[in-house]
Parts: C-alpha cells; sequence; structure tokens
C-alpha cells in the first residue's frame, strides 16, 4: 500500500486535523445538547435568542466540516495501527465517512427547513445566507423531519464512535486516541 507524500509517517494525525476535529466535536455534541432541549421550550425571547445561535453554530460546523473534508485530502490521515483487526479496517473508513455525511447534512437540512419556513439565517448576524428553496410549508415538514431522523442518527453514530474509541483505547491499549491528541 502506498501513502500520500502528504501523509503523516507516525501514526498521528496533524495538529490542524486534532484541532478541526475537536472544534467539531465540541460544536456538534454542544449542538445536539441545545438542539434536544430547546424544541421544548415555550415561544420565548430565550427560545428565538437560543434557536439564532443553534443556528450560527450550525453553518459554523458546516464551515469547519467542508475545511476538515480540504485538509484530509491534502493531508489524508495516518494508517490505522497493525492491532486494528480486518473488519475494523473496513468499518472504520464507513463509520467516519458517515459522520462526515451527517456532519455535511444536518446543517444543510437546518438551513433548507429555514429557507421552507421563509427566514433568512444572517451568520452571526454578520452575513445573510440565501434562501435555499422558496417558502414552502410541506418543504418545511419535509426538512424538519429530515433534520430531526439525521440527528437521531448522529447521535446512536457519535455513541458508536465513542465506545470504539473506548474499547481500543481504555480496552485494548492500541493507541486509537493517542492519535487524536495534541502531543
Amino acid at each position: 500500500m502506498t501513502t500520500h507524500p502528504a501523509a503523516p509517517q507516525d501514526g498521528r494525525y496533524s495538529t490542524v486535523a486534532i484541532t478541526l476535529h475537536w472544534l467539531t466535536a465540541l460544536l456538534v455534541i454542544g449542538m445536539l445538547g441545545v438542539g434536544l432541549w430547546m424544541v421544548g421550550l415555550e415561544i420565548s425571547r430565550l427560545k428565538l435568542v437560543v434557536y439564532g445561535w443553534h443556528k450560527w453554530f450550525g453553518i459554523t460546523v458546516l464551515a469547519i466540516v467542508i475545511l476538515r473534508l480540504l485538509w484530509r485530502r491534502y493531508r489524508p490521515p495516518p494508517s490505522l495501527p497493525p492491532t486494528v483487526a480486518p473488519w475494523e479496517r473496513v468499518a472504520a473508513p464507513l463509520a467516519h465517512w458517515s459522520l462526515y455525511a451527517l456532519l455535511l447534512a444536518m446543517p444543510v437540512t437546518g438551513w433548507l427547513m429555514n429557507s421552507a419556513a421563509g427566514q433568512t439565517v444572517i451568520w452571526f448576524g454578520l452575513i445573510a445566507l440565501p434562501n435555499l428553496v422558496d417558502r414552502d410549508p410541506a418543504l418545511l415538514e419535509i426538512f424538519r423531519s429530515a433534520h430531526h431522523w439525521l440527528s437521531r442518527a448522529l447521535i446512536l453514530l457519535l455513541a458508536i464512535h465513542i465506545g470504539a474509541v473506548i474499547r481500543h483505547d481504555v480496552l485494548r491499549r492500541d493507541g486509537i486516541l493517542r492519535r487524536m491528541l495534541w502531543r
């Protein structure tokens, strides 16, 4: 197997990849928690403020994930250690690409939901994002449902991802987590 010339040789992710990973993790876990909480709030100023921040950070996650994918193309991840089983060598990239797909789909469906509701997202109150579709109540319900179910899929996949890291690093002690930690 040949490696990309920019691929790390020490089995670790680059500092940029590590930083983008943990920034994404922090934002996504926070957004999922806030998202689950905010839908139950009564209509109030607090709810409007929380929804605004949720949208802003969702668009931020979208931008970070796009940066991560561009960085990954420039600097591919390190090879898996030899302790990783053959089935895990198949499952790991499937899980990672599924996470990327969900991390892209979640903010896009949120943006589409706002567009279909006739609401323009103004990122951090500074940049008005274009509406992706015309106002349409039927589309709004489709995108709302998609956003809901994608969030559940993301929660499930994150639980599996975290479980796999615990299995590797706590039970097997094969250094998988240390590859994604700063030195």
